[in-house]
């Protein structure tokens, strides 16, 4: 029999709604039951495309035995961390606290039925003892002894844990005035990490970090020595280049992969994730337009078909993840082997791309489920370099066939979620590649995909979190307020839509209005309306996705100053001084934050032309051909009127163009020809 996670929406709860384990999602149901009873709760974070999520499922809780444990020891809750950020936010800080250790997923969480402290935390735990571990079975009696027999203890810890969740919400914010410091630091900190051969940060497991790469291109463009512009350029260009080589991306369909488990960018864990293939658009991008890379145009439009082919619905709106399994096999539909080349390509094709795909060398994967050994593909020589003139033609022909011959396998199981603030990070990219790279189709996109969240998302004057099989669910969270807001002032930046700019207003307006600290500065994770749970975390650093305090803070800045709202600008300032003991202790873990800090300091430029609609091609065209860091500009149509704020006095008329340039609170006389614009620029 299905257990109550049949009623839900989310896939990842759904793939658990037949198991043995009576789950319940979190809900007042299953609290009630758990006081009622004087159970623990046995707390299971994933999320869908989590490799180590289905381990445990397959190991654990599709089992018999373990399953009948679980449910005469505990209240068992399924969560899926992509609909309850919340949730997964406070218990990963939680396990941080407990352990030292960071968490992950799945992570494995047994509460106390009243006030729903942790008495143990951990992440995955296997069926049988191995890797240094107790099995998941021995855990689960030893905790529910543990419960039974020591709950003065574990009143203690929870009562510690409360206070310290308690001076973490009240921390007051800094009176020091925010300054230069934090950025330079940071940047010295990421370059000292700088793997010089593989590009990228640190060792293995590497991340890509987007976030931290967007800040050092930033300051590649305003730092005013000649050296030091040089030096950060090469940190961002060469990790670009090594991850567009690697097996971090896919070769044949686009996108990137979630990260490497090698320094070296080789072999990733398999999970596409809509976050990441967002952030590394919108980077590869702009580093398109910093340096003149061909390369990066390329990988940022294959990244941009792939979201566009794979993730988006009919609808408009922009699925979650693609899993990392596919029959049961990690990688498995993206590996190849010699033979599977030569059965789908000529001759002459297979010897280019085994050549360039490293298929002559030793194989680089091995099944651990029995697969055997293949290829992960990867670029080890460029076509340009074998020697042939027909080389790029042969590749780009087995590329296209490969491609073919992949499709026709199982595909990874795709979330199709519908995450608000997930779809703001990826219209604020495609917006940014369509300026970036001259495409008009990926604005369209972008719109599309703004206006599902406007026609689906909002109701009653607040933003739902996620939308699937026509319902939307569940409060919306700082992040998908920050990220929407972000991505609708990115896409007015590609085409005057005067819906997109209220929209964004009225975002703002909600998220200061339900998620400001006004006492202390910054905004909190969840609205002042939200369910009240054991902590109401205030984030500042950059996770797998970016700081909504960064974002929102960095809105904040460039909506006050193109509509004149000091309100808005006084946000922003409260947050950075709030934030400002993390920035200066932790630098480089709060990027998107820096990037807001720079745009404080250096207030932005922003241009607002109006033009009639023959001269509107021209005018994006210039406006979009440099990598400027804090320049926005903004075409609005002549025949536009009754618009908000400082927009009001930007007024244009038949005929010719108007061109307000403006640097914070300055801005310089009318330009009245594309020309005097052109130079001006």
């Amino acid at each position: 029999m299905a257990n109550r996670l049949a009623r839900e929406t989310s896939p990842y709860l759904l793939q658990h709604a037949e198991n043995p384990v009576d789950w319940m999602p979190w809900c007042d149901e299953a609290l009630e039951k758990a006081r009622a009873e004087d159970k623990p709760i046995l707390l299971s974070i994933g999320y869908s495309a989590c490799h180590w999520c289905h381990v445990m499922a397959h190991e654990s809780f599709e089992d018999e035995e373990t399953a009948e444990l679980m449910n005469r020891l505990y209240v068992n809750i399924k969560v899926d961390r992509e609909e309850r950020p919340d949730l997964d936010k406070i218990y990963q800080t939680a396990h941080q606290l407990f352990t030292g250790r960071a968490g992950g997923w799945p992570l494995t969480v047994f509460l106390t039925p009243d006030t729903h402290v942790p008495i143990v935390v951990g992440t995955y735990w296997p069926k049988e003892p191995r890797y240094g571990m107790p099995s998941f079975k021995e855990v689960l009696t030893q905790v529910e002894a543990y419960y039974r027999t020591h709950r003065d203890e574990i009143d203690a810890r929870g009562s510690a844990l409360l206070e310290t969740f308690s001076r973490m919400e009240s921390a007051a914010a800094s009176d020091a005035v925010p300054t230069r410091a934090p950025l330079d630091f940071a940047c010295e900190r990421l370059v000292a990490s700088f793997d010089p051969e593989h590009g990228g940060f640190g060792g293995a497991p590497k991340f890509p970090r987007p976030y931290a790469l967007e800040l050092l291109l930033e300051e590649s463009r305003r730092t005013r020595e000649p050296e030091r512009a040089r030096e950060l350029e090469h940190v961002v260009a060469h990790t670009l280049e090594r991850m567009a080589d690697g097996g971090l991306y896919d070769h044949l369909g686009g996108g990137f992969f979630r990260y490497s488990v090698d320094r070296r960018w080789s072999i990733p864990h398999f999970e596409k994730m809509l976050y990441d293939n967002a952030a590394l658009l919108g980077l590869y991008a702009d580093a398109h337009a910093a340096t003149g890379s061909a390369r990066f145009a390329r990988v940022a439009a294959e990244t941009a078909g792939w979201m566009m082919r794979e993730m988006q619905d009919p609808g408009g709106g922009f699925y979650s993840t693609l899993d990392a399994d596919a029959e049961g096999r990690e990688g498995g539909f993206y590996v190849f082997t010699p033979e599977e080349v030569d059965r789908a390509l000529s001759p002459d094709e297979a010897a280019v791309a085994k050549r360039v795909f490293g298929l002559d060398r030793e194989p680089n994967f091995e099944d651990p489920h029995g697969g055997g050994k293949a290829w992960h593909l990867q670029i080890v020589a460029p076509a340009g370099s074998l020697g042939r003139d027909d080389a790029v033609a042969l590749l780009e022909s087995a590329r296209s066939k490969l491609l073919e011959a992949r499709e026709r396998r199982v595909r990874p199981a795709r979330d199709e979620k519908i995450l608000a603030g997930w779809n703001g990070l990826a219209i604020r990219a495609l917006a940014r590649a369509a300026r970036r790279l001259g495409r008009a189709d990926l604005a369209v996109d972008a719109a599309r995909a703004a206006d599902f969240v406007r026609r689906r998302m909002w109701q009653g004057n607040r933003l739902l979190a996620t939308y699937k099989d026509g319902r939307a669910r569940f409060a919306a969270y700082l992040d998908d307020y920050a990220f929407l807001a972000d991505g609708l002032i990115e896409l007015l930046e590609c085409r005057w839509r005067r819906e997109d700019l209220d929209f964004a207003v009225t975002l703002v307006e909600a998220a200061l209005e339900h998620f400001d600290d006004r006492s202390a500065g910054g905004f909190f994770f969840t609205a002042d309306d939200h369910e009240k749970l054991i902590h109401r975390p205030k984030p500042f650093a950059d996770e797998a996705v970016p700081s909504g305090n960064g974002v929102l803070c960095r809105v904040l800045i460039a909506l006050g100053h193109l509509l004149g709202e000091q309100r808005y600008l006084d946000a922003a300032e409260r947050t950075l001084k709030a934030a400002l003991p993390m920035l200066t202790q932790y630098p480089d873990a709060h990027a998107s934050l820096l990037i807001a800090l720079e745009r404080y300091l250096e207030p932005p430029e922003a241009i607002v032309v109006r033009a009639d609609a023959a001269d509107v091609p021209r005018l994006d065209a210039l406006l979009a051909k440099d990598y400027r860091p804090g320049r926005s500009s903004f075409v609005i149509p002549n025949d536009v009127g009754s618009l908000p704020g400082l927009l009001a006095a930007r007024t244009g008329g038949p005929g010719g163009i108007t061109a307000y340039v403006c640097r914070g609170t300055s801005c310089l006389a009318p330009i009245t020809t594309i020309e005097a614009l052109a130079a001006e620029l």
